[in-house]
């Protein structure tokens, strides 16, 4: 169940991570920062992904805790942008959450998995 739940969370945050990207790129002339918060959002949903084709529990919990990394990143790259008043203080929480919201996630299913084993 909540492994359906983090790919769905996942792939709607990478959506709106690359349309948050897009704006910062075409509004804001910003693309050092953006590019590498593109990097990091869109990788939290692609190694969610592997780790749900994982070949062995060892494997799913080391590619979620890549995911986990990766989402971590990406809440970096938004406290930049915000301390550098690229994004407003708005734009900044209502994404910074929805990163919390997986990333929670991500450590939970980790937290289970290695309980489990």
């Amino acid at each position: 169940m909540s492994e359906s739940i983090v790919k769905t969370k996942s792939f709607e945050l990478a959506i709106r991570g690359v349309n948050f990207y897009k704006w910062l790129v075409a509004e804001k002339k910003e693309f050092i920062m953006s590019k590498q918060f593109l990097r990091s959002v869109t990788s939290v949903g692609a190694n969610v992904r592997e780790a749900v084709n994982a070949q062995s529990r060892a494997d799913f919990i080391h590619k979620l805790s890549i995911s986990q990394k990766e989402c971590d990143e990406s809440m970096y790259w938004l406290e930049i942008l915000n301390g550098t008043n690229f994004i407003s203080k708005n734009e900044f929480e209502s994404m910074h959450q929805q990163c919390n919201e997986v990333l929670k996630i991500i450590k939970s299913i980790i937290i289970t998995s290695k309980s489990n084993s």
